[in-house]
């Protein structure tokens, strides 16, 4: 008797096969603690209850435009709090996953300055020890269990705290199976920094996404990629960094290079960032909504020629995968 694959969210264990339409890169919240402890009447002026409220409306909307789930790739770094997504959850249909990891730009948090492999004091990789806890026991005392692991190559490229963060996220990787995102600047190529940061460490690349694989039309290092076997995370849609007919096209000339199998979609947005000025953010990025992809990128997609079958791969099917192998090696 074959046992079906389940994955945890925020409101507990769902099989993989229920996850439907996904949006495999986003964020509830991103928030900055310490900001909010301090100086409370910061400009941003977070309100939780309203900021809940808002989250579960648009979750809603998604939820009508026929998606099912949505993958909060919110970690340290980021003002993760589970908690609160739980509550988002609980008042909503969208299945939403979570994740462990670090978003780490340059330097980690000055706590594991001291802590953890070629630190001062030496010790075990705290970093690894907290990710596997976070994906076998659960996370802030919720139950909640992460199902993935985040970790980020930017501009700085792989600093000594950077590189730190992708090997213990490969070490958590191999010990429990969850599959890996990134975040990366594609302009500068660190996708291949990151692959190659995971090949020395011995993680499978075909559990692995590149994220942010869209921000660039650079067709020879997107097919190296995912010719290395990773999937490319096409999830800025709606950010203008990038124009909405280019972001579109590189994702039907990818297809047409036969690389639907290898790709995912989503928008990197959230219902609430103190990361920019919200009002400024909405002002240069009107599109950038949850809803963006089924109300505008798929017709766009489908009108350059790629097929229903194809946005299905990368929006239901390639989910699924990346879900269902499980287990560490």
């Amino acid at each position: 008797m074959t046992i079906e694959a389940t994955i945890p969210t925020a409101t507990g264990e769902v099989p993989v096969s229920a996850l439907g339409r996904t949006l495999m890169h986003e964020h509830i919240f991103v928030t900055s603690p310490e900001v909010q402890q301090n100086w409370p009447d910061y400009p941003e002026q977070w309100d939780e209850d309203a900021q809940i409220a808002e989250a579960v409306q648009r979750l809603t909307a998604l939820k009508a435009e026929g998606f099912d789930t949505l993958v909060d790739l919110t970690v340290i770094g980021l003002g993760r709090y589970v908690p609160r997504v739980v509550r988002v959850a609980e008042q909503s249909d969208v299945n939403i996953v979570v994740a462990t990891g670090a978003y780490v730009l340059s330097e980690l948090p000055v706590y594991f300055h001291y802590r953890g492999p070629g630190t001062p004091a030496g010790g075990p990789d705290r970093l690894a020890e907290f990710f596997v806890r976070d994906i076998t026991e659960g996370i802030t005392g919720t139950g909640v269990r992460a199902a993935l692991l985040k970790c980020v190559t930017d501009e700085a490229g792989l600093t000594k705290d950077v590189d730190r963060v992708l090997r213990s996220v490969a070490h958590a990787h191999r010990e429990t199976g969850a599959p890996i995102t990134t975040h990366t600047h594609s302009g500068l190529r660190r996708g291949l920094d990151q692959q190659k940061v995971f090949k020395e460490e011995g993680v499978d690349l075909t559990r692995v996404v590149i994220g942010h694989s869209g921000d660039t039309d650079d067709y020879g290092y997107l097919a190296g990629l995912a010719d290395e076997g990773s999937y490319l995370g096409m999830d800025r849609f709606g950010l203008n960094t990038v124009p909405f007919e280019k972001r579109v096209e590189i994702v039907a000339e990818m297809c047409r290079r036969g690389y639907a199998e290898r790709m995912v979609l989503s928008h990197d947005t959230s219902c609430f960032s103190d990361m920019s000025d919200p009002v400024r953010r909405r002002e240069l990025n009107p599109q950038w909504r949850w809803t963006h992809i089924p109300q505008d990128v798929v017709p766009a997609l489908l009108s350059r020629g790629v097929s229903q079958q194809d946005i299905d791969t990368m929006l239901v099917d390639n989910p699924r995968r990346i879900f269902t192998v499980q287990g560490g090696y």
